[in-house]
């Protein structure tokens, strides 16, 4: 099993390390952290996530309102978004299917 981040993902990553490390110190190494252990359990877990738009799987993150949104193929895990739950379901779309 591989997964592979595309740059789309590694841009949410940045945005959302911007975001918490502007709330405090060292939360963006935290969100890092803790996001990129999530994505490292879709080594064990692929597939086994809700669908989403009927074409992504859908990863809950465990300590921060993100999903991970990645679609299987191949025996590879391609993480195409890493977004804010928090955000209205129109936006997250726009994200996903742009």
């Amino acid at each position: 099993m591989k997964i592979q981040l595309l740059a789309s993902a590694g841009q949410d990553l940045i945005e959302g390390f911007e975001f918490y490390n502007k709330q405090s110190d060292g939360l963006g190494q935290y969100f890092l952290d803790t996001l990129y252990s999530d994505i490292d359990s879709l080594m064990i877990t692929t597939g086994t996530h809700a669908i989403y738009l009927s074409q992504f799987h859908r990863l809950l993150s465990k300590r921060f309102p993100f999903a991970v949104y990645y679609k299987f193929e191949n025996n590879t895990a391609f993480v195409y978004a890493i977004l804010d739950t928090r955000q209205r379901p129109a936006w997250i779309k726009k994200k996903l299917v742009s």
